[in-house]
């Protein structure tokens, strides 16, 4: 997730059931992603469809789609947030 208020909102959630959670720099390839998903064998993984950096977009879905297409371990649940480009540059 990039830095935006659902961000926080999903790290309390996860706090709140008892749930333990992992923050993964968004900048990571599918493959070093893959590795984490394997290493921790998340139930769930939660991201938005993109983040910003300065001026540039970048696309998480599709990564983290390749990400799990590529991990051993699928995880149960894939929540996207979907963000409006428009509010978000």
């Amino acid at each position: 997730m990039p830095v935006i208020p659902e961000a926080l909102i999903a790290m309390l959630a996860c706090a709140r059931i008892g749930a333990i959670h992992s923050v993964v720099f968004g900048g990571f390839a599918p493959h070093e992603l893959s590795i984490r998903i394997d290493d921790a064998k998340p139930k769930a993984v939660i991201s938005a469809s993109f983040g910003v950096e300065i001026n540039k977009v970048i696309p998480y879905k599709p990564l983290v789609d390749e990400a799990i297409k590529n991990a051993e371990h699928e995880p149960a649940y894939k929540i996207f947030f979907q963000r409006n480009r428009s509010s978000s540059q």
